[in-house]
C-alpha cells in the first residue's frame, strides 16, 4: 500500500511537471470583427498567426464575437491583437473590459486597420497612437527601419523596396510613441482624393510602425498587411511576432 502511494504521489508530480514544461509561453486573442471595410487577407492573416503560434509555442484563439471582450474572458490572455478591425465595433462594457485589461499589465498589437478602428473612442485611438485618414492606390515606396533595437526586425534591410497600401495617419494621439519603420514619400505619390477626404502625404517623415508603454500596458502598431500576400513575407512575419512577443511579455529589446 504503501509502495502504491508512492507511485501515485510519483505520477502525479511528473504529470505537473510535465504540463509545466509543455505550457505554452503566453496567450493571444486575435480579434477581426468589422464594421466597415472588411480586409480579405484577414483570412491570410489568421493562417499565418496559428503557424506562428505552433512555431512559437503560444496560444491563439481567434474571434470575431465583441461579446467575448469582457473581463472574465479577457482574464486568460497576454495579449489582445486587433487583426485588421475597422469601425466601431465595442460598446461600452466591452470597451471598459479591454481598458482594465490593459491597465493590469497586458499588451495590445494592432495591424494595418487596427487603426481604423473606433473614432469615436478617445482611449482606443490613444492606445493605437494615431487614426488612419487616407490611403492612395496600392504603390512600392522605400521603407526604412529608423529603430533596430525593437524585436522582429531583423530580417529588414536598413532600406528596402516595399509594397503596401500606405495609410496617412493624422496627429499623434499619445505622447509616448517610439517609432520602427517610416516610408519615403518622394518615392511614391501620396496623394488621394476620396471626396469626403483627401490627402497629400504627411510630409518628410511618414511612420509605418511604432510602440509604446500606455496606461500600464504595452501598445505596437504596424500598416503593414493590407496585402494577404504579405503574410507569407518572412520580414513581416518576424516584425509582427516581434510585436507580439514585446507586447505579451516586454523582453525582446537589444541592449
Amino acid at each position: 500500500m504503501y509502495l502504491r502511494k508512492i507511485i501515485a504521489c510519483s505520477a502525479l508530480l511528473m504529470s505537473v511537471f510535465s504540463s509545466n514544461l509543455l505550457a505554452e509561453q503566453f496567450s493571444v486573442l486575435v480579434f477581426s470583427k468589422t464594421a466597415g471595410w472588411h480586409h480579405s487577407s484577414i483570412n491570410e492573416g489568421v493562417t499565418a498567426l496559428k503557424a506562428m503560434a505552433e512555431n512559437h509555442h503560444f496560444t491563439l484563439d481567434w474571434q470575431e464575437d465583441a461579446s467575448l471582450i469582457n473581463t472574465e474572458n479577457l482574464a486568460k490572455f497576454d495579449v489582445v491583437l486587433f487583426l485588421q478591425t475597422t469601425g466601431d465595433i465595442l460598446n461600452e462594457p466591452q470597451q471598459k473590459a479591454l481598458e482594465a485589461f490593459i491597465q493590469s499589465g497586458k499588451g495590445f498589437v494592432g495591424v494595418h486597420s487596427a487603426s481604423d478602428t473606433e473614432y469615436d473612442w478617445p482611449w482606443f485611438g490613444q492606445l493605437v497612437g494615431r487614426h488612419f485618414h487616407i490611403h492612395p492606390q496600392i504603390q512600392t515606396a522605400r521603407l526604412s527601419v529608423i529603430n533596430d533595437s525593437f524585436p522582429g526586425l531583423e530580417y529588414f534591410p536598413k532600406t528596402s523596396l516595399w509594397t503596401e497600401e500606405w495609410y496617412e495617419f493624422g496627429e499623434e494621439l499619445s505622447p509616448n510613441l517610439t517609432y520602427l519603420l517610416s516610408v519615403d514619400e518622394s518615392t511614391y505619390d501620396p496623394k488621394a482624393d476620396w471626396g469626403r477626404a483627401k490627402g497629400e502625404g504627411m510630409g518628410k517623415f511618414h511612420p509605418v510602425a511604432w510602440y509604446q508603454y500606455f496606461d500600464g500596458g504595452r501598445s505596437f502598431y504596424t500598416a503593414l498587411g493590407h496585402m494577404g500576400v504579405s503574410y507569407s513575407n518572412k520580414a513581416f512575419i518576424e516584425h509582427l511576432y516581434g510585436g507580439i512577443y514585446w507586447a505579451a511579455t516586454d523582453k525582446g529589446m537589444k541592449k
